[in-house]
Formats: structure tokens, sequence, C-alpha cells
């Protein structure tokens, strides 16, 4: 028989870095006990340039509380803060969105795209502030411009050949 455990253990070590930062970061989301390695991942995430994580998570935990000045998180050691026993869970947790099969519910999946579609509206109007973005849109203005006129132009030739 094999260790359930162990199984994941191996699935997970196969992963690469930044899949494995976002594994870390959506299992330790909203929980108290591990705000910790939560701030570690998050950090590691975004040196690395892989924002993966949900940046609308806020933590219950105090940003005062934690170590280092006003709130920074410093380096931790980690290694002796897992137990070996896995540990069976006195309540229902909160399944963040899901049902207890596994599937999303409306509200989250709904939260999801306003969420995407906001930042995707952001990205697109930060975007044309750029002067790369308004190159963009200034060629796209001159090709619609000359294709209209070249529209207008084939009319033009096609009523003059009308025997009508």
């Amino acid at each position: 028989m094999t260790d359930p455990v162990e199984d994941l253990a191996v699935l997970l070590a196969a992963l690469p870095d930044e899949d494995m930062l976002s594994v870390v970061l959506a299992a330790t989301a909203g929980r108290p006990g591990l705000e910790r390695l939560h701030l570690v991942a998050a950090e590691l995430s975004a040196e690395s340039g892989h924002m993966s994580w949900d940046p609308d998570v806020n933590s219950p935990t105090d940003p005062a509380a934690m170590p280092g000045p006003s709130g920074a998180p410093t380096s931790y050691d980690l290694r002796g803060s897992a137990s070996a026993v896995p540990m069976t869970p006195t309540s229902v947790p909160d399944l963040g969105g899901y049902s207890e099969s596994g599937v999303p519910t409306f509200e989250s999946v709904r939260d999801k795209v306003e969420r995407r579609f906001g930042n995707a509206q952001g990205m697109d109007e930060l975007d044309r502030q750029t002067p790369a973005g308004r190159s963009v849109q200034e060629q796209w203005q001159a090709r619609s411009k000359s294709a209209r006129e070249r529209l207008d132009e084939i009319r033009k030739s096609l009523h003059r050949n009308d025997p009508g």
C-alpha cells in the first residue's frame, strides 16, 4: 500500500520551481499558521517575476506583528516548522470558492472573471498611455483611413462602369 503523502511529495518534487511556488501560494493563502511560508513564497515569486498568486488575498495577520522593519518579512528558517505527521482537520475548512466535491462556486468564478476583466481594462488603459501604445493606435487609425479611402475608390470605379 502506498502512502498518499509520499506520492504527493514525489509529484510536487517533479514540478518546476515556478509551479511549485504557485502551489505553495495557493495552499497557504488565508491560513494564519502558514502566513510566514506564504510571505516567503510570495517574495520568491515576485523576485523570479512569476506572479501567479492572487494579489486580492488579504492576510488576517497584523503586519506590525511580523519581524523586521515596519512589518517587512525577513528570511525565515522553515526547516523545523513542518510536522512530519499528517494532521486531520478538526473543523470543516474554508474551501476558498469550491464546493466539497471540488467544483468552483458561481461567486468564485464570477469574481475571478471580473478581476481578470478589470486587469485587462487597466492594462489596455496603461498601454494606450505609453508612446509605443499610442504609436500602435496611430498606425491602426492610419490603416483604417487608408482602407476606407481605397474602398471608396473601388466603389467609384464600379459606379463609373455601370451602364445605368
